[in-house]
């Protein structure tokens, strides 16, 4: 064996070992959010995902299913295709990392196979932050996912589970996603964040989830499709009202939750927001204090 070459090849894999490690640790948090389908974590968390973005954090949304089932007309492999591909451009415009995972819509079981997939996405990403949907919900999907992020928090500090991927040094903080669903147990708000900043790119990437738009988001159900026009001013018509439809929701957060805005931003500011997303500290995962959350989630009063 030539030494020499030997010893370069060393220092050349070390050195690749070395900026790894200094991409996982380069002192920005690191976040995942799990939704059912292509789009729950579009809409449920894209406006602070878009400000942990431009703050130069890492975020990565899981969608648990691919949505295959989810359209009037379509279904099956073209449908998962098309909506993954949707995603994934939405995410390039958020500035967030997207991958679905390859199983059927209206499918997801809380089995141990699953428990262990979201336990090495949640140690291969190094995540900092984990949010998803409480598991109460409407749709089994939703509930599943839920009820799969909480079985895995704890365990992602296990060792001798998942040997395969390095375990978590800390528990992650686990957040749900707000819903307005009131049993067995309402929503209840640990934070509340302005998106008054990130409100047109969050509205922009769901315009870009045109199968949904067609689809449910255009009739409320799965009998018929309402086709998109392809320019033109009816074009610009149906995206200001999908980018207002999705910006009054955020608004009725706000809204909804003032005097909580009102006390993490002060009075004036808190008055003065007219979009935010909410989220409810899972008491599974790490407790982080209130002065923690308002830092982790870059409000400053």
């Amino acid at each position: 064996m030539n030494v020499k070459l030997w010893l370069i090849g060393l220092v050349v894999v070390f050195g690749l070992a070395a900026v790894a490690v200094g991409a996982a640790d380069d002192g920005k948090l690191r976040i995942i959010v799990f939704g059912g389908h292509p789009d729950d974590c579009e809409i449920d968390a894209g406006g602070v995902a878009v400000m942990w973005a431009k703050a130069g954090h890492h975020v990565k949304f899981v969608s648990t299913t691919n949505g295959d089932v989810g359209h009037a007309t379509m279904a099956g492999g073209p449908l998962a295709k098309r909506r993954t591909a949707e995603v994934k451009k939405a995410g390039e415009m958020m500035g967030v990392t997207s991958e679905v995972l390859d199983i059927h819509d209206g499918e997801l079981m809380p089995t141990l196979e699953n428990r262990k997939i979201i336990v090495r996405l949640i140690r291969e990403w190094k995540a900092d932050i984990v949010i998803a949907h409480r598991p109460w919900d409407y749709h089994p999907d939703h509930r599943y996912t839920g009820i799969l992020v909480q079985d895995a928090a704890f365990m992602v500090i296990v060792p001798h589970l998942c040997p395969d991927v390095p375990a978590l040094n800390r528990n992650p903080i686990f957040l749900y996603s707000a819903d307005g669903f009131q049993k067995p147990n309402p929503f209840e708000p640990d934070i509340v964040v302005a998106t008054d900043e990130t409100i047109d790119i969050k509205t922009d990437a769901l315009w870009l989830l045109e199968s949904q738009i067609e689809s449910l988001w255009a009739t409320g159900n799965f009998e018929r499709v309402v086709p998109v026009p392809k320019d033109g001013p009816e074009r610009e018509k149906r995206k200001k009202q999908v980018k207002e439809r999705f910006a009054r929701r955020d608004e009725r957060t706000a809204n909804k939750y003032r005097d909580m805005l009102v006390e993490l931003y002060g009075e004036e500011k808190g008055k003065s927001i007219k979009y935010a997303e909410a989220f409810e500290v899972c008491e599974y995962g790490r407790r982080p204090s209130k002065d923690e959350l308002k830092k982790l989630f870059g409000i400053a009063k």
